[in-house]
Order: C-alpha cells, then sequence, then structure tokens
C-alpha cells in the first residue's frame, strides 16, 4: 500500500466501491477508459456536488458530515455493514443506529433454534415482539404458533396476560428487569419513537409498568435463572443466556438451559410428542 493510500483510507474505499459498480444497471451509458462509475455519477446519485466528491476520494476537503456520507452510501448501494465502515473511515465512529420493523429471520437461524432440543429459545426485536421460537420454547414458555401476531410482544404478556403473571416466582423482580431491559434494547436499536405507541398502551393498561416504566432504569439482558410454575412440569428452574445477533442490533436471542437432567429429559419428552401430535393433525 503506498503512502498516498493509506493516509487516505476514506478515499481508497470510496473508489474501491465505485469501480464495481455496473453503470449499465444505473441508467449510465457511454465508452468508458475504466471500469465503474464516474466520480460525478456517483456525485448525481448522491446528491452532492461532483466537485465534493471528488475531493473526498482525493483526501481533501475536511470531514464529511454524517448526512453526505449517507447519501454517498445510497449512491453506491452500500450494504449495512458497508455503510457502518464508511463512517468509520470517515468521522471515526459507526452511524446512529437506524431500526427496521422485523418480520421473521432467515431459515439459517430458525434452523440453530431448531438445534436446541432442549434448551427453549427465541429471537426478539427489540421492541420485545417475538418472532421466531422452537420447540422446547412453544413447550415450556409459550406456544407463540397459537398467537396473533400483534399478541407476540412479551411486555404485554407480562403486564396483561394473569396466567403469565401467576406463573412467575418473583414477578415483581421480573417485571422491573424486563422493563429496564426492553428500554435499553430500544433505545440501542434506535428505536425509541417506534415504542412509544406500545409504552403508552402499556401506561393505560397497568398502573404496574407506568410506575417502573417512570423509574427510568436501565438494565442488561445478559445471564442469569429463570424460575417457573410450569403448569405440567411443575416448579422448574432454567439458566438463560441473551446474545446479539450478528449485523442485527435490533434482534436478539435468548436460550433457557434446564439445570437438571431430568428436566432436560422431560422437555425431551414433551417435544417428541408435541411433534407426533403436529404430525397427527397433518395427516
Amino acid at each position: 500500500m503506498s503512502v498516498t493510500t493509506a493516509d487516505n483510507l476514506l478515499g481508497s474505499y470510496l473508489k474501491d466501491r465505485r469501480t464495481r459498480l455496473d453503470p449499465a444497471a444505473f441508467g449510465f451509458s457511454g465508452r468508458r477508459r475504466t471500469s465503474g462509475l464516474r466520480r460525478e455519477e456517483v456525485a448525481q446519485r448522491a446528491s452532492i456536488s461532483s466537485t465534493w466528491y471528488t475531493w473526498l476520494e482525493q483526501g481533501r476537503g475536511g470531514a464529511p458530515s454524517p448526512d453526505v456520507l449517507d447519501r454517498i452510501a445510497g449512491g453506491l448501494m452500500l450494504t449495512e455493514p458497508e455503510r457502518e465502515h464508511l463512517f468509520m473511515l470517515g468521522l471515526g465512529r459507526p452511524p446512529e443506529v437506524r431500526y427496521k420493523p422485523v418480520e421473521g429471520v432467515t431459515p439459517r437461524l430458525q434452523r440453530l433454534l431448531d438445534s436446541l432440543e432442549v434448551s427453549p429459545a427465541l429471537i426478539k426485536t427489540a421492541t420485545w415482539e417475538v418472532v421466531a421460537w422452537n420447540q422446547a420454547a412453544a413447550v415450556v414458555l409459550t406456544d407463540y404458533s397459537k398467537l396473533a401476531p400483534g399478541e407476540r410482544n412479551i411486555l404485554r404478556r407480562i403486564f396483561l396476560d394473569p396466567r403469565v403473571r401467576e406463573a412467575q416466582y418473583d414477578w415483581e423482580g421480573l417485571a422491573r428487569f424486563v422493563v429496564g431491559a426492553f428500554r435499553a434494547d430500544a433505545a440501542r436499536a434506535g428505536a425509541l419513537s417506534e415504542v412509544t405507541q406500545l409504552v403508552d398502551e402499556l401506561c393505560r393498561a397497568s398502573p404496574e409498568f407506568k410506575a417502573l416504566w417512570r423509574d427510568n432504569d436501565v438494565l442488561v439482558h445478559g445471564e442469569g435463572v429463570k424460575r417457573l410454575n410450569h403448569p405440567k412440569l411443575g416448579p422448574i428452574e432454567l439458566e438463560y443466556s441473551a446474545f446479539a445477533v450478528d449485523g442485527r442490533p435490533d434482534l436478539s436471542m435468548i436460550v433457557y438451559n434446564p439445570v437438571e437432567r431430568a428436566l432436560a429429559d422431560r422437555i425431551r419428552s414433551m417435544v417428541k410428542t408435541k411433534r407426533s401430535s403436529s404430525r397427527r393433525r397433518a395427516c
């Protein structure tokens, strides 16, 4: 790498991304001596001046604004990881998180959940909507397939469903924890405006939620122990760990592991029974 290139990582990155694009795909034509888009074409797509974009590639003109970098990222059709890298080169920090509603997960992520036969596991969004789960979660926690998508919010279930409340050993402690962790998740994913309606709804329907929300506690999900009074399994204890989904700040995975081998065997038996029942209904 030359000294010029080493001192101008942003310019080198912009040029590399630019030369990889197919001009015809963007409606640009004409003979070209080099591959990719011309500088003025990127500037046109980004709605910035051609001179300013040229200076950026040449390492002149100072640090660009976040708005300019966002425009260039759009003009170059950068992926989210590429956009983040662009901001790190241009400003030394990642861009502000932009929350995107989630409707489901990839088949690969669902297969990962399904591979955990005796460990209930689920994927939740930053607004605490459950969007994926495995069979162990269905038999131990909640069979989300029997709920409408709007009913799969964890906070709604904890604060508005008496059956969920009765199953908790320490509902008050759980309620305080989930409100603090929910607040942190929404802020981290840039989803504070998206949860306004949910927060207003819960404040109206649950005095307990309203009081906890006003406390402004912020907590991290992390790991711990969940104790339940299960209708079929009786008193059970599960260790849980929360994991971030790489590249998706809006998603997290929670895995619950049975503490005792006997409980794991009973969960396995319940999962097999549920699968057999599902197959018979399908026939």
